[in-house]
């Protein structure tokens, strides 16, 4: 790979910690959970101890105060060990962010040091039945009672839903306003009304669990109206979702990058007619034209997260990165598993779970049609 300057050195003592920490911690149960469909809390409590949760939060707020290169590097190591769970990155990189950015300080000091200790598992519930990629479609409503909101409505396809203590829940607080009328609401599990449906049985990224989530007459103070501002819901989704689609981007660089080096090991051992699957000019060329997408991908990557840093990063930016990673992973990781011949279709053989857990990239975090109609406001 060549030289990476994203990150400095600091990062990178960072990252070893990570990669041990998964490697001892992470790999010896991932064929477990990916059974259960589920990680068990106490995975989330040591990485907390470990400092791996929300590395982004100031220490007025108990966090380790890191910068944003700290949340890339998590979720490279879990790409690069290809564990499909559990998912920090809904809960660090988006939730935290969304708190820490627009949340009151009552609500930073409540929530924030308990999601840094993994006390608190956290999820945002975008998605509905009828309103995926167009949240200007969001029908959950939350009406004003008293000094309360009532919230009625349903989402799917939620990450870190069955395990959630706290979900960020976008509703329309002024359904007659549109896009303008939506608020962010913090929504505690433990709420009279809030039920969690069954944990959805997905194509791929087995190991974290997705659910439906209801909400029947759930009850909320209106101090958990997120940052106490009422119907500036859709401007604080716009403004945080450069930073999930740059991590869904980092999730893309990863799996592919993991995909390559598992087929660029598997044809220097496999043969075929005497001879390694590598000596063969096909399997050579083949992986010369992936290294090289490869590349090109992590200095796009590098540069937009640096442009992150320098809060620089616009919507039509993140859009492009997402939208480029995420089809290069799928092309990446489909043309590493045809080099495994048949073994590649078998489940039991890492890259077939790179593959099927590929997939979703180009879906969740805005489609790629989307973001290339995103792009194309732009020019």
């Amino acid at each position: 790979m060549l030289a990476r300057t994203l990150y400095s050195e600091e990062h990178e003592m960072f990252r070893d910690s990570v990669r041990r920490f998964f490697e001892k911690e992470l790999a010896p149960h991932h064929d477990e959970w990916q059974k259960n469909r589920l990680v068990p809390r106490e995975f989330w409590l040591k990485s907390g101890e470990q400092g791996l949760l929300c590395p982004q939060v100031p220490a007025e707020y108990g966090g380790p105060g890191g910068d944003y290169r700290y949340l890339p590097i998590v979720s490279e190591e879990f790409a690069r060990i290809g564990a499909s769970g559990p998912n920090f990155g809904v809960h660090s990189d988006i939730t935290a962010q969304y708190i820490l950015n627009y949340g009151t300080e009552e609500q930073k000091k409540t929530w924030l040091p308990k999601m840094v200790s993994g006390e608190v598992i956290a999820g945002i519930a975008m998605t509905e039945p009828g309103a995926g990629s167009d949240l200007q479609g969001v029908r959950t409503t939350a009406v004003r009672d008293g000094d309360e909101y009532v919230i009625n409505g349903s989402k799917i396809f939620i990450t870190n839903g069955i395990s959630a203590d706290l979900i960020l829940v976008v509703a329309k607080t002024d359904p007659k306003a549109g896009a303008k009328g939506t608020s962010l609401i913090l929504v505690e599990a433990i709420r009279e009304g809030f039920r969690k449906g069954r944990n959805l049985e997905k194509m791929g990224l087995k190991a974290q669990d997705t659910a439906e989530l209801f909400f029947d007459d759930v009850r909320v103070p209106m101090s958990n109206l997120l940052g106490g501002a009422e119907n500036m819901g859709f401007v604080q989704l716009m403004q945080e979702l450069p930073q999930e689609r740059l991590s869904i981007a980092t999730w893309a660089m990863g799996g592919a990058q993991a995909a390559f080096d598992l087929a660029n090991a598997y044809v220097k051992d496999r043969k075929a007619f005497g001879k390694a699957i590598a000596e063969f000019q096909n399997t050579r060329f083949v992986l010369a034209d992936l290294k090289t997408q490869i590349e090109a991908g992590w200095a796009f990557h590098d540069k937009c997260a640096a442009l992150h840093c320098e809060h620089k990063l616009d919507a039509a930016g993140a859009a492009m990165v997402k939208l480029w990673t995420t089809e290069m992973q799928g092309r990446v990781v489909d043309a590493c598993l045809q080099l495994f011949g048949g073994y590649g279709y078998m489940m039991e053989y890492k890259i077939a779970q790179l593959y099927v857990d590929a997939r979703v990239q180009r879906i969740y975090g805005g489609t790629s049609e989307i973001m290339k109609e995103l792009i194309s406001r732009s020019l």
